[in-house]
């Protein structure tokens, strides 16, 4: 009987293997680009960088080292240079479809990092398996962009499920949509009309702003601001202040939220400063061409009739005064139900042996009376 050769004996004692079938195998070597890995067969196996994972930022020395075992699957028996060509990422992904498969039937809320930002979307990585994000899921509001994603861990469901096509789509907004409406649950049986509470800024918009209560947005209408004088609420406020704020309503699921709190109104104790006869000093604040309206202090305001701003016939306001301008004038009239107040220059002007300024507030009454109603509608 002849004696085998070693190419022989070594061949008879490898077992055969073939494409598609899972073997184990123990890592030999690692480089940048590849793995080596003894399979028990008369050829090292390869498993490039590119069969190890989608991923192209993984360090393959890192993620793996000498002595290491692993399941493969045989790609091609001989890769054109008598080595074993190997995967890791299909056999990852076979068992990847079976794992995104399960998590579909059960509605299991995965969690995975964002591999990449898309134009249309996110893509992650699960097992293996890519799984698309569309941008109308990412969020349970529009978001155009969606680079603030990159790199971050994200929970979410599987909503499409096609192994045939490939096309496994991920619902992020679905998640997010069931915590807020808990979170609204919880706030809406914690909270009451007078309430104050804390919140964020979370849009600004010409009529006022949003402010996040925890899950539910309030509105702090432009007039619910400040006591004073608003000119826009960009100019006040910014997304991300953080404020304290009175619960002013609640209709339905609407709040209406206001920073008007009673112990800073103004018009506690305005009857005491503003007294008819009481001399005063404020700013035109704005004017219009029955009068100027006088900023007394912010958030009380009082009228100044074209008539009232000299002894001398003055058409317009804008004529003698300017926005800004400060004056001294004699309060004549205060309506404290009402919120009125009007002023008159002339009547300090007037000497003791003219017109008193009662009979002032007689002579002008009428026309204050009228015009007061216009500065409400116009202010």
């Amino acid at each position: 009987m002849s004696e085998l050769t070693f190419e022989q004996m070594l061949e008879e004692s490898c077992k055969p293997i073939h494409a598609g079938e899972v073997v184990e195998g123990t890592v030999i070597d690692v480089k940048p680009d590849e793995i080596v890995l003894n399979i028990g067969y008369k050829s090292d196996g390869i498993l490039t960088k590119n069969e190890y994972t989608n991923d192209s930022s993984v360090d393959l020395t890192a993620a793996v080292k000498p002595g290491d075992t692993m399941e493969v699957k045989v790609l091609k028996v001989n890769d054109g240079e008598g080595q074993v060509a190997l995967t890791y990422k299909r056999l990852a992904a076979d068992r990847g479809n079976k794992r995104i498969e399960e998590a579909y039937n059960s509605h299991e809320v995965l969690k995975a990092t964002v591999a990449q930002v898309l134009e249309g979307g996110l893509s992650v990585i699960v097992d293996e398996v890519r799984i698309f994000i569309p941008a109308s899921l990412v969020s349970d509001t529009y978001e155009k962009d969606l680079t603030k994603y990159a790199g971050q861990e994200i929970e979410f469901v599987i909503s499409e499920y096609n192994p045939r096509r490939r096309r496994y789509i991920g619902d992020r907004r679905q998640l997010l949509a069931a915590r807020k409406a808990e979170l609204q649950k919880e706030l809406f049986e914690r909270i009451k009309e007078g309430d104050v509470v804390e919140g964020v800024v979370k849009n600004v918009t010409d009529f006022g702003a949003f402010v996040d209560l925890g899950g539910v947005d309030g509105l702090l209408h432009i007039s619910e601001m400040s006591w004073g004088r608003v000119e826009h609420p960009k100019k006040v406020f910014k997304v991300g202040d953080k404020l304290k704020v009175l619960i002013k309503e609640i209709s339905g699921s609407k709040i209406a939220l206001s920073l008007k709190f009673e112990d800073a109104n103004p018009w506690k104790n305005a009857a005491q400063k503003y007294a008819a006869g009481n001399i005063v000093t404020g700013k035109v604040a704005r004017m219009t061409d029955f009068g100027a309206f006088i900023e007394l202090e912010p958030g009380v305001d009082a009228l100044l009739h074209v008539s009232q701003i000299a002894k001398e016939h003055v058409e317009k306001p804008s004529d003698v005064l300017s926005v800004g301008q400060e004056i001294t004038a004699k309060v004549v009239d205060f309506n404290e139900n009402d919120k009125k107040i009007s002023l008159s220059i002339k009547a300090m002007a007037a000497s003791e042996h003219e017109e008193d300024a009662d009979e002032v507030a007689v002579d002008i009454g009428a026309v204050i009376a009228q015009e007061n109603d216009e500065a409400e509608s116009n202010s």
